[in-house]
């Protein structure tokens, strides 16, 4: 078991947000752009726009890659997600690769005519543990979506799973990098569109990452209201600068603490592609701002693993 040196004495690690990208997720965003061809030229250009190394064919093969990774920063695992719709058996490779190191997590379009057929087939057979929706990339609602419904409804029969949902503020770098347009609808981001199946579906557990990225305070609403919801701490959480008057991450675990409590904080650092690997900055940041503030060594050991682990029912 891998532990790390903390403030807060040696603790063991387990990043509850970061993301799985494939060969397959990269072929999939070139095939979106005509200016950069298909196949093996298409991901050697997009190599030279992001300046990311590209993955290896082999998902067990990245999956090396990230163990190796978590091994050299002294982290025990993390739950990675497949990060388009469609690419679920790259995750589930890494998973049978490193069950003990890596939890699957998949991106997930509700609205599609087979969504539901699909999503029993990610946990049941892929042996996925999260189901990662996106209502503002893929345009719809969370109160209103019967597609929604019908997720949540699998979810909560199946205990060591939960649904998250991005909300507030949402940009994807690669897009960015790669020149695709990112047509995402932000009127479908307020975490308050979640509370109705919340509290409908109280066995679903559901996961707002990055602290509701710029809608912190909606987001501590709806986890006050609902105890089936947790909160991700994940990324730099540039959102921040939206706040007025300004705030840091040290006011913003305060306030999550006094609110949601230690048992339902997940930390997370957004980690995605080399060769930036996993973002320890990231972790020194909210681990240092923990301490500032006070936190006991109880807390931290639940924010920075206990919680994802028992979550997840995984050991």
């Amino acid at each position: 078991m891998l532990k790390k040196a903390t403030p807060f004495g040696d603790l063991e690690v387990f990043d509850a947000h970061a993301h799985f990208f494939s060969q397959k997720f990269f072929e999939t965003l070139t095939g979106q752009s005509p200016q950069l061809g298909k196949g093996a030229d298409a991901i050697e250009r997009a190599a030279e726009l992001t300046g990311w190394t590209m993955p290896p064919r082999s998902p067990a093969e990245l999956a090396t890659i990230w163990a190796a990774e978590f091994d050299r920063h002294g982290v025990s695992g993390a739950l990675m997600i497949a990060s388009f719709p469609g690419d679920e058996e790259s995750i589930s490779w890494a998973v049978a690769s490193f069950p003990d190191r890596i939890a699957g997590a998949f991106m997930f379009d509700p609205t599609k005519p087979d969504a539901e057929s699909r999503a029993r087939r990610a946990f049941d057979d892929f042996g996925l543990r999260v189901v990662c929706l996106f209502p503002a990339m893929h345009h719809y609602s969370m109160a209103e979506n019967e597609g929604v419904r019908a997720i949540a409804a699998l979810v909560g029969e199946r205990p060591g799973t939960a649904v998250f949902v991005h909300c507030g503020a949402l940009s994807v770098g690669v897009r960015k990098k790669l020149g695709l347009p990112s047509l995402f609808d932000m009127r479908r981001s307020n975490p308050l569109d979640i509370y109705k199946l919340a509290a409908e579906f109280h066995k679903t557990k559901f996961i707002i990452p990055h602290f509701g990225a710029g809608m912190f305070r909606e987001t501590m609403m709806l986890a006050d209201l609902c105890p089936n919801v947790y909160v991700d701490t994940s990324s730099t959480n540039k959102w921040m600068k939206y706040e007025a008057p300004p705030v840091d991450l040290k006011l913003i675990f305060k306030r999550a603490l006094d609110v949601v409590g230690s048992e339902r904080l997940l930390f997370g650092t957004d980690s995605s592609f080399f060769p930036r690997g996993w973002v320890a900055s990231v972790f020194d940041a909210q681990i240092n701002a923990l301490s500032e503030i006070g936190a006991s060594e109880e807390q931290a050991r639940a924010v920075f693993g206990d919680n994802i682990r028992r979550l997840l029912s995984y050991s």
